[in-house]
């Protein structure tokens, strides 16, 4: 299980991020588009890992939602 930021970008785009695995980032045209290509994203960064035999990071971020 990964956490994943979503957000919308200055190009109207939305963009997702997996912190805890370096550069795995993702966009689509709507938030769900966005939420789903992060999924894939995530599943094809640690199946390379995987064959490539390197470590999978464990998840190691905790998020908070800061209103001002």
């Amino acid at each position: 299980m990964r956490q994943a930021v979503v957000f919308k970008g200055e190009d109207g785009q939305w963009v997702a991020e997996c912190l805890s695995l370096p550069g795995c980032v993702s966009q689509g045209k709507t938030r769900e588009e966005a939420v789903s290509n992060i999924r894939a994203a995530i599943e094809l960064y640690v199946t390379v890992l995987v064959e490539d035999h390197l470590p999978v990071s464990e998840e190691r971020f905790d998020t908070l939602l800061v209103a001002v």
